[in-house]
């Protein structure tokens, strides 16, 4: 939709799936790839709607990843090649992309929502493009088993849950 949102997406979905791995090989790190990268997309979407809004952020820059760390229990220091992309990392994606991920209902909504063209949201994608986050087979959830862990992902799915209820509620300001 927006190249600015790219960088975002990007290292939020690798900040994802690095501290909810998937559990066996090359074909299940990237099945968990495709659900995380699936998940931040649509969040990001609903948070960040228009060209404006993914111009804005793309110059304030998201806040990096250090509170998402801290709740995730690493007390890690990142090396300084490891830095950079994680001062990309917009903790409410990520905090929206766990609540999509444990909560099916809620990413149904979420896809129905970035897909319905309205005034101000244009995105052009179809619920099909989704597949993964809304229909996962039996290897997307093996594969992903951690990442859609609800007891594991509620630390962080309830960092900013109460905004993502806001961005689905038509009319309603968005609220972090």
């Amino acid at each position: 939709m927006h190249a600015e949102l790219s960088p975002l997406i990007a290292a939020t979905t690798q900040w994802l799936t690095r501290a909810y791995p998937a559990g066996g090989g090359a074909l299940d790190a990237a099945l968990c790839a495709a659900q995380a990268h699936q998940a931040v997309t649509v969040a990001a979407w609903l948070r960040y709607p228009t060209p404006m809004d993914a111009a804005l952020v793309a110059v304030a820059g998201p806040g990096g990843s250090a509170r998402l760390d801290w709740v995730t229990g690493s007390d890690e220091i990142p090396a300084p090649d490891d830095y950079a992309w994680r001062t990309w990392v917009d903790e409410v994606l990520a905090s929206w992309a766990a609540g999509l991920l444990t909560n099916p209902d809620l990413a149904r909504e979420a896809v129905t929502a970035v897909t319905t063209p309205t005034a101000h949201r244009h995105t052009g994608a179809s619920a099909a493009a989704f597949r993964r986050l809304l229909t996962p087979d039996e290897n997307d959830r093996r594969a992903a088993a951690l990442l859609r862990h609800p007891d594991l992902l509620a630390p962080i799915a309830e960092l900013h849950h109460a905004g993502l209820l806001d961005a689905l509620t038509p009319g309603q300001p968005l609220t972090a």
